[in-house]
């Protein structure tokens, strides 16, 4: 039966044993001929490549990615442009994909429900919902040629028992997304799933091919099998799809892959290693992969490729461009993806050309030991330098270190924030928690009850060890003066004289109980590995935390537990605590912790305690919040740039003696005049926290 189709799809030839086809169609922008490769502008730009050099390479199709642009620059900003192409100046075809493959590519941070898939914006951390729904809104706002529907991707060797049920999944999202189309002009193209199980391939392709769709995709490939299972797959399901309609292998690949799949008789292709391979230095060519991390590039004349005509090619000799890359120079990966964009195009218009003219097979059987062969100095390079390896041992996670002036620190290389970026970790963390809470001082006064100490945010531990090696020096320096007290003498960095009234009296000091809170310790395990430049973690106590989630020193002076996961629903399995040292990343990296709700949340968990909450933050917007949240809130010292930082206290410490110095008038006609005023996570219909910072006790 056929079916009206928004793409005008024209089947031109089919090579001559072989499933190969040359086909047109035609979108709101521009014709296209197939087979044809889509460079791929994840957030609205080729990497590392001029828009010009793109549109000469010959391209009529460009990828962009649904999930990213969504996040940033926002979906609103394309309503604002009127769509992409004026946003991105492109005068030809966007195919936007859906977010799926972006989705499955997080295993660690989101969830899939029937209803959508959530997870967490890499940008702010915030919560989102992507169901097929939203991400068809969101396409049509960005106003891309195609539309990919929102499928559930897994990976192709997946026990069978999954891969059957993402593909249902992925086949009733398909007609929510068709749904959600509604009038658009949009193209909207299908996705056949079921990993490298052949009975589902085919179960699939008849499903899905059932629903009106303009094109149709085969996803979840090469994503974990050999090129056998991904030819044998890709054969089994262009069988079963419908000749008036374009064929799409999503994310496919090297040269030679696109060979196998024309062959069997895919259209489209997409993948970023034309640029993603440039930037390591590698050349797709009519003779092969050419390496130029190989030194015997390093005095060769001539052109990279010399059966091409691109701008690189024509201009520059082969050891000019292994040059830049020995020097890192980026005109170097510039200049080597621009050959492999022209490379990639042209390679698909002589597959055309071959495809129409009937000398497919000629061709096919000349080029598949070709055009992915390694080149003529031997194998591919697995040498790993002492400088390679180190840099490798630098990463974990989404975690790297950063050194300066000896002293490691930890980034964040989602965000790019740095923990402790100007001071030293160490020194920052003893200053501003624990010689200002005056932790010691606590702990010596006795008593008998445990002081305990939340460390929100543990990190690699600065604030922790600080507290630790406070307490270890305090006792030292006790039995020290015990044994030897003529020589009890001034304090030591901060730490009051070890012989007070307590001890005189025979009174003991107190247990320190810290608790600290983290969801992710990979910034503690990459500490670890370089004590050099974390000199604070010298000490058992981090292995410990690491391996048991607990440490004890031999004298049972401290007790340190590790809560592993969300401090927002750890926190009522802690014992409540005296002070809490309050050291999380900002609002950009974790938002969740940094909201008038969390602070409200907090302060009713400490309603009945007298507790301060020391952080390093003076940010206008926190100070609200924590007014707000019913929180009394002082200066706190300064540190580095910072001229002040912030301390909380709950009712009860205000109303103690607490020598703190509190926001007063002047601070809060100065919160009038702000523009960040407003706390973080404040809803559109809570206007109760204005009035309860206005009418606050400590500013009357």
């Amino acid at each position: 039966m056929t079916r009206h189709s928004r793409l005008d799809f024209s089947l031109q030839a089919t090579a001559s044993g072989s499933r190969a086809r040359a086909a047109r169609f035609r979108t709101l922008h521009n014709e296209v001929l197939t087979p044809t490769f889509m460079p791929v502008g994840t957030h609205g730009a080729v990497r590392a490549q001029r828009r010009e050099d793109v549109l000469e390479s010959g391209a009529r199709i460009l990828l962009t990615n649904t999930y990213h642009l969504m996040l940033r620059p926002g979906v609103e900003l394309f309503e604002q442009f009127g769509g992409i192409h004026r946003f991105m100046n492109w005068p030809r075809s966007v195919l936007t994909d859906s977010g799926g493959f972006q989705i499955f590519s997080l295993p660690g941070s989101r969830s899939i429900t029937e209803e959508c898939a959530q997870f967490k914006s890499y940008v702010d951390q915030t919560t989102v919902r992507l169901s097929p729904e939203s991400s068809i809104a969101a396409q049509r706002a960005i106003g891309s040629d195609i539309m990919m529907v929102l499928d559930q991707c897994v990976p192709s060797t997946v026990e069978r028992g999954i891969a059957e049920q993402a593909m249902h999944l992925t086949h009733r999202w398909a007609q929510r997304s068709l749904d959600a189309r509604g009038d658009s002009p949009q193209a909207l193209f299908g996705i056949v799933q079921g990993a490298s199980y052949a009975d589902l391939r085919a179960q699939s392709a008849r499903a899905i091919t059932e629903m009106p769709f303009d094109g149709f995709a085969i996803g979840g490939l090469a994503v974990g099998e050999g090129a056998g299972e991904r030819e044998d797959c890709t054969a089994i399901v262009t069988e079963l799809l419908p000749q008036d309609r374009p064929r799409y292998l999503m994310g496919v690949g090297t040269t030679r892959d696109l060979l196998e799949a024309v062959h069997r008789g895919v259209d489209m292709f997409d993948c970023i290693l034309p640029t993603a391979l440039a930037k390591q230095g590698v050349a797709f060519t009519s003779v092969g992969r050419r390496d130029l991390r190989r030194a015997a590039y390093r005095t060769l004349e001539g052109p990279i490729d010399p059966a091409c005509g691109c701008p690189t090619c024509a201009t520059y000799s082969i050891a000019y461009l292994f040059h830049l890359h020995r020097v890192s120079e980026p005109q170097g990966w510039q200049l080597l993806g621009l050959h492999n964009v022209h490379f990639y195009m042209q390679l698909m218009r002589t597959m055309r050309e071959h495809i129409l003219a009937d000398t497919w097979l000629e061709f096919y059987r000349a080029q598949r030991d070709v055009l992915d062969a390694r080149d003529s100095y031997g194998p591919p390079v697995r040498h790993v330098t002492k400088a390679q390896r180190q840099k490798q041992k630098l990463n974990l996670g989404r975690y790297e270190v950063v050194v300066g002036g000896g002293v490691g620190r930890i980034r964040d290389t989602v965000s790019g924030e740095v923990m402790h970026s100007v001071n030293d970790p160490a020194e920052e963390a003893r200053s501003l928690y624990v010689e200002q809470s005056g932790l010691v001082e606590r702990l010596r006064d006795g008593g008998g009850a445990p002081l305990v100490v939340w460390d929100v945010g543990l990190g690699a531990a600065a604030n922790a060890m600080a507290a630790i090696h406070a307490v270890e020096t305090m006792s030292e320096l006790a039995a020290l003066s015990r044994s030897m007290p003529h020589l009890a003498g001034p304090p030591y960095r901060g730490v009051p004289p070890p012989v007070g009234e307590a001890q005189r009296a025979g009174g003991s000091a107190r247990v320190l109980k810290l608790v600290s809170f983290e969801n992710d310790l990979d910034s503690l395990a990459l500490a670890l590995r370089h004590p050099a430049w974390f000199k604070h973690l010298h000490h058992p106590a981090p292995w410990s935390l690491l391996a048991r989630d607990r440490w004890t020193d031999a004298a049972g002076s401290i007790d340190w537990t590790l809560l592993r996961g969300d401090f927002g629903a750890r926190k009522f399995e802690a014992p409540l605590p005296d002070i809490i040292f309050f050291d999380p990343f900002s609002f950009k990296s974790d938002s969740a912790l940094w909201t008038l709700g969390a602070f409200r949340e907090l302060a009713n968990v400490l309603a009945d305690r007298a507790a301060e909450l020391f952080t390093y933050t003076y940010s206008t917007r926190v100070r609200a919040a924590m007014l707000a949240a019913g929180f009394h809130v002082a200066k706190g010292r300064g540190t580095g740039p910072k001229a002040e930082t912030t301390v909380g206290l709950t009712a009860r410490a205000a109303g103690l003696a607490h020598g703190r110095e509190l926001l007063g008038q002047e601070w809060l006609d100065k919160w009038r005049r702000s523009d960040a005023r407003t706390p973080h996570g404040v809803s559109a219909d809570d206007v109760s926290w204005c009035a309860a910072v206005e009418g606050h006790p400590q500013f009357r």
